[in-house]
């Protein structure tokens, strides 16, 4: 897990400048606390931030094999796999790709198995290849400037190096409103583009000059198999993902709630480990709030985990939001982002690498939209987020239109191949939510503290194993995940799978609620606020936060007043929350 961010110029362009290189690095430094490098050969400049997980003593980078250099973030899980046949000078898991590149050209990613964007310079042809893991794991975003085009881990570097100017792309940030996050390509940053999940960019000469994309999920509609044939099936896949993603030569733990999905990943690595499983649970200090640490430490028990809770405060969470939102920097409005940054923060005490839960609910079909999905109109089936955020409350300046065009366009492209209801409903949360509103904020929060996050469910085996599954396997008797459930039962029964979820939520409105009358006018006042909301009714909604759909939306424009303080207004974040928003 790294940061990584370059240029490729156009014939006659200066070299990348010295300054602007530096500027990327440092703006890097947070993914990479252990070292970094750089090369610079003609009008291409690769450069490195690197957190040290797999060979601590040779794996720096940039690479080098013949005339070919790379550097990459995060981890290619089946590099033993792929090293015979190799001559490699090093034990590095990044290795192997670079030489695939040089016998395959693009089509190497083809071979890879886990959560990566690299970037590899040939010197000898002046092109430039981009690639991004098929899950859209890790970030990379692309830049055309004056000259060729800059790449990087996090849009903030690109920004503070000076490349591209900051402002708000506004059909982005009409989405982000309504829907919490981002759709498509395009950032909310104007001339930032994200590389999409399993695709690779070609560029020769500073130039874009072809793009190729890998699949996440396979092709087809439901298959035909019964249920111990299914589950067989699973208990291999799972096994041999999580036994993959434990490859490390760090400490390595995992984030614990009581749900189906991290006790699946917990059974498992009790199962593969000698040593007791690290777990780390979060919890909140608002009585009544839904709160899973009591299941999770059952859980941790039954395996005889170390198991640590952390209680996440009010008090926390005013002192830490404004540094919370800054790390989104590809904003997703996800209240999440508040127990996965202080999990990170308590983990980073004991190990470097965490594994966890996210894309169990989209491969097994777990959310409660799915099912709403999978019923015809006249049965009371409606489509994904057809209602936003701001609906119907009056505040903002002027109606949103156009906000779920992103989101019908990844319908109609998951529509393919005679999928189902639900598999078009589950390849449509694949697209963008999961990359760019569940992946983004774990990649961001634990990045901000040196901890790489992993995601045993999002593997190319376990996609195999579980997306073409009959729908009757996903959902059944009104509950979800219904095959992922009976393995629970069957390998791990202290879980209680079929028993009534108890739910997770950040109490987020609670807390907004409390200090609505001194937050409201403090948010009006923000300049990205006040010039798509009106004041006085921004006030009163903040002072009335006491419905979930009135809270979310008090959320939502705290959020975007945090975030176009940081990465629009670049104003330094110190302070509190109320200290931030009121200097």
């Amino acid at each position: 897990m790294c940061g990584i961010a370059g240029l490729a110029l156009e014939p006659g362009a200066q070299p990348p400048s010295a300054t602007v290189v530096g500027a990327l690095s440092h703006a890097l430094a947070h993914r990479g606390p252990d070292g970094g490098g750089n090369s610079t050969v003609g009008r291409t400049a690769l450069l490195q931030t690197r957190l040290a997980i797999i060979d601590l003593k040779t794996g720096d980078q940039p690479l080098y094999a013949g005339a070919a250099t790379l550097v990459a973030n995060g981890e290619v899980y089946n590099y033993r796999e792929l090293s015979p046949g190799l001559t490699l000078a090093t034990g590095s898991d990044c290795e192997p790709p670079l030489h695939l590149w040089r016998q395959q050209g693009t089509a190497y990613a083809e071979r890879l198995r886990g959560m990566y964007a690299i970037a590899i310079h040939d010197r000898a042809t002046h092109s430039l290849t981009l690639t991004r893991d098929r899950f859209g794991i890790k970030p990379l975003y692309t830049a055309s400037v004056p000259g060729g085009i800059a790449f990087a881990s996090e849009p903030q570097a690109l920004l503070a190096s000076g490349l591209v100017k900051r402002g708000v792309r506004t059909a982005a940030r009409d989405e982000l409103l309504q829907i919490q996050f981002t759709t498509g390509a395009d950032t909310i940053f104007p001339g930032i583009q994200r590389v999409l999940p399993g695709e690779t960019v070609r560029v020769v000469d500073g130039h874009v000059v072809d793009r190729t994309r890998l699949a996440a999920l396979p092709d087809g509609p439901p298959e035909e198999i019964g249920e111990d044939a299914a589950l067989a099936r699973l208990d291999a896949a799972l096994e041999e993902s999580v036994d993959l993603h434990q490859r490390s030569d760090v400490p390595y733990g995992m984030f614990l709630s009581g749900g189906v999905d991290s006790a699946t990943v917990l059974a498992l690595m009790a199962r593969l480990n000698t040593e007791p499983v690290r777990a780390y649970t979060a919890g909140f200090d608002v009585p009544g709030a839904a709160d899973e640490r009591a299941q999770a430490a059952n859980l941790a028990r039954a395996v005889n985990a170390h198991h640590e809770s952390i209680e996440v405060t009010e008090a926390m969470v005013w002192a830490e939001l404004p540094r919370i939102v800054a790390a989104m920097d590809d904003p997703a409005a996800d209240y999440a982002i508040i127990p996965s940054w202080f999990l990170a923060k308590r983990a980073r005490q004991d190990v470097k690498v965490v594994l966890s839960g996210e894309g169990g609910d989209e491969l097994f079909g777990g959310y409660g939209r799915y099912r709403s999905a999978m019923r015809p109109w006249w049965r009371g089936g409606r489509g994904m987020r057809t209602r936003g955020t701001f609906d119907k409350l009056g505040v903002l300046r002027s109606s949103l239109p156009g906000w779920r065009d992103g989101i019908a366009a990844a319908e109609s492209s998951a529509t393919a191949g005679g999928r189902s209801r639900l598999q078009v409903a589950q390849a449509t949360d694949m697209a963008d939510w999961l990359p760019h509103d569940l992946l983004l904020k774990l990649d961001r929060c634990l990045m901000a503290h040196g901890v790489e996050g992993r995601t045993p469910f999002l593997d190319s085996g376990v996609a195999a194993a579980s997306f073409r599954l009959p729908d009757a396997l996903k959902v059944q008797g009104g509950r979800g995940k219904w095959l992922l459930r009976r393995w629970l039962e069957k390998n791990f029964p202290e879980a209680r799978p079929f028993a009534p979820k108890q739910g997770f939520t950040v109490p987020i409105g609670t807390w907004i609620a409390g200090q609505g009358t001194r937050l409201g006018p403090l948010v009006a006042a923000q300049p990205g606020v006040a010039e798509i909301a009106d004041p006085d009714r921004v006030t009163a909604l903040f002072r009335n936060a006491t419905g979930r759909h009135e809270s979310f939306a008090a959320w939502s424009l705290l959020f975007y007043a945090l975030w176009h303080r940081a990465h629009i207004e670049a104003l330094p974040i110190q302070g509190d929350v109320f200290s931030v928003l009121a200097a």
